[in-house]
């Protein structure tokens, strides 16, 4: 998508140089291209529309700095308010008191699994030590799957079988202190559409084990669907975040 709309910026703001001022006209030549870039690759119409008001907000009439002509300092404002739509990079925060706690949530084939993997190395190197919770007991070898993916990266894992997921998720504090990890990342089981069991059953969880992380894990090509899906999960467990896959 971003290269798609590199290259449309870049055909409309050639017209763009020589000028002390980015007029109403100019920045329309060059949001068009960006609308249509973003709207063919599947963005919520309400989120491209929003995205576009504030660029036009900012760049109509604004003085062009120095070392840049009219066309980069409209792509300096894109680039600009893409980072603010996206969200800045932030420090992951831990509990005061271990452990922390991190639910992963999604559909079936999102990539939970493997996310959950990626976020106990990338908690190991803060400092921290993981443990790998899988309370999919559903799924066909789920549970052995995240054994498998624990047993790559060395961090410990508890995937009891035949025990209730939410009993899972509430007993792995326990498992947290008895293997010595600060940080429980509990892989949480999905399905192909969104469905009121599955809901109910993060709920649990997530009371169960008050998680300081509920995070939405979501394919990055699921495009204009992803909004329902986050819209359900969110009314069900608060998410304070979403991973893209």
């Amino acid at each position: 998508m971003f290269d798609s709309l590199t290259e449309r910026l870049d055909q409309a703001l050639k017209k763009l140089t020589g000028r002390g001022k980015l007029s109403e006209a100019d920045v329309d030549a060059g949001l068009r291209e960006v609308r249509l870039a973003l709207l063919e690759a599947d963005v919520n119409y309400k989120v491209v529309k929003d995205f576009i008001a504030s660029i036009r907000a900012r760049a109509v009439g604004a003085e062009v700095m120095e070392s840049l002509n009219p066309g980069q300092q409209l792509v300096k404002i894109v680039d600009e308010e893409l980072v603010r739509l996206l969200g800045e990079r932030e420090p992951m925060n831990y509990a005061p008191s271990p452990p922390t706690v991190i639910v992963l949530a999604g559909l079936q084939g999102s990539g939970k699994t493997t996310t959950a993997g990626k976020l106990a190395l990338f908690t190991r190197r803060e400092g921290h030590r993981p443990l790998l919770v899988s309370t999919d007991v559903r799924r066909p070898a789920a549970m052995e799957q995240l054994e498998v993916l624990a047993k790559g990266i060395n961090a410990p894992a508890y995937a009891p079988r035949n025990i209730n997921p939410v009993t899972i998720a509430k007993d792995s504090v326990a498992e947290a202190r008895r293997v010595n990890a600060d940080v429980i990342i509990i892989d949480t089981a999905g399905r192909l559409q969104v469905d009121q069991e599955l809901l109910d059953e993060l709920r649990r969880i997530t009371e169960a084990v008050p998680a300081q992380h509920r995070l939405l894990v979501l394919d990055a090509m699921t495009g204009q669907q992803a909004l329902n899906v986050t819209s359900a999960f969110q009314q069900t467990i608060a998410l304070s975040g979403a991973i893209l896959t």
